[in-house]
């Protein structure tokens, strides 16, 4: 296997594209996260949850998520990423089968939150560390990108497939049928998905610690970054600097994500097809990724942060001014709207990682990553309860909206100052 950098591109043979394909296939089902809106309003009245009742179980799960990427990263570098997801998809089948033996409060945030939320830390985190290190970090944004679109376009069929479970067979049957889909599909028990490679978790492998993938020689070299080890990218400021941002980006996504059925629902818009929203923002948030990553390798993951972030503060703020008596509350404009704040939330996670190996390097890239994604969780568990806590004393979202395009803004500013850590000589993030 050839090492170092070539002119022109030439062919070598290694698995790259497969484990990317695997890693998208594995996150199409993780995604099952980004429906819970059209779950949470499948919720039996009797259970006499309110809607920040509601919200717990889906911000607990983000903040788990979030908090197992640490040590399922570590585990991803150490172990290998098969190890990884086969214990993810063990874990959120477990979560969602047993949701569906409970109807407490309590009981569904410890199996859909903890239990359920942990899988899917799990499953993330093989998922991009292991693509990624295939390809020249020129590529880096295209293959993140590619990965997590996965994620992003899973409620295009699980919100329809999770509605239709539903009114056919209720809640519960929904859930266990969905824990059961989780355990064959992801760790590949005997089953179809078995005789295919043993499931998707095993057709993930990362290269060996001597590889280094081949890259197209341009006018300005691109080359991998010196590798820090995850204390010592705690030492450099700019960690906190893109915590923060990641914090904002995608908290205010999964704000929108965690209560889009209820926002349609509301008496001011009155749309009754939310799960038909959740689609269409699955659609965006998974293409934006795709764009995003391949954006940011061209004109640089700052500008294309600045671009999103602005954009998405704009969208959020027109959901503020929908209403059944004009065209932001019609359903065409929603739909758009919709799909536009998925795109935008979509593309933290392709541009978040790209930059994380750009500044920290490839060998660590699964731990180093995993801190970084805490702030994921941590913006999503308080933007979504924040969502929650004012409908129930308001009756309206629109302080959530408020704040959350406030923040967005924040995390733009902030673009500016941003900058490559002192050990890097190239600057390819621009």
């Amino acid at each position: 296997m050839a090492n170092g950098n070539v002119e022109g591109i030439k062919e070598i043979k290694h698995p790259g594209w497969r484990v990317t394909f695997a890693g998208m296939g594995i996150n199409l089902a993780l995604g099952i996260l980004y429906t819970w809106s059209v779950i949470s309003e499948g919720i039996p009245e009797e259970w006499g949850w309110n809607e920040s009742d509601k919200s717990w179980p889906y911000s607990v799960a983000c903040l788990v998520f979030c908090l197992i990427m640490v040590p399922a990263g570590r585990l991803q570098d150490k172990m290998g990423p098969a190890l990884t997801a086969t214990i993810g998809g063990i874990l959120v089948g477990l979560g969602f089968i047993l949701a569906s033996m409970t109807s407490s409060l309590v009981g569904f945030i410890m199996a859909f939150g903890v239990l359920a939320g942990a899988g899917i830390g799990f499953g993330y985190a093989s998922a991009t560390p292991p693509a990624v290190k295939w390809f020249p970090p020129a590529r880096t944004g295209m293959i993140a990108g590619l990965v997590v679109s996965g994620f992003g376009l899973a409620s295009v069929y699980a919100a329809p497939l999770a509605k239709w479970l539903m009114v056919e067979f209720g809640f519960k049957i929904m859930l266990l049928s969905l824990g059961i889909a989780f355990l064959v599909l992801i760790s590949g028990l005997r089953s179809i998905w078995y005789l295919l490679y043993q499931g998707l978790a095993h057709m993930l492998e990362s290269p060996s610690k001597d590889y280094v993938p081949q890259v197209v020689v341009k006018k300005k070299s691109v080359h991998d970054k010196d590798n820090l080890t995850p204390s010592e990218m705690l030492n450099t400021w700019q960690f906190y600097v893109l915590w923060f941002m990641y914090a904002c980006g995608a908290g205010a996504g999964l704000m929108i994500i965690g209560k889009l059925a209820a926002i349609a629902g509301q008496e001011k818009i009155g749309i009754s097809i939310g799960f038909v929203l959740v689609a269409v923002l699955a659609v965006g948030n998974g293409a934006g990724r795709i764009i995003a990553g391949i954006f940011s390798d061209m004109i640089g993951r700052k500008a294309t942060m600045l671009i999103c972030f602005l954009s998405q503060a704009l969208f959020i703020f027109l959901l503020s001014r929908a209403s059944s008596d004009n065209i932001f509350g019609t359903v065409p404009v929603m739909c758009v709207i919709s799909a536009l704040i998925g795109a935008n939330y979509g593309a933290n996670l392709a541009l978040f990682p790209s930059i994380t190996k750009d500044f920290y390097g490839a060998k660590n890239f699964g731990m180093n990553y995993g801190l970084v994604f805490t702030a994921w969780g941590f913006g999503g568990f308080l933007l979504s309860k924040l969502a929650g806590w004012m409908y129930d004393k308001h009756d309206s979202f629109n302080i959530a909206y408020f704040g959350a395009s406030g923040l967005l803004i924040l995390a733009a500013i902030l673009v500016f100052i941003l900058k490559e850590p002192k050990h890097l000589e190239n600057n390819v993030t621009k």
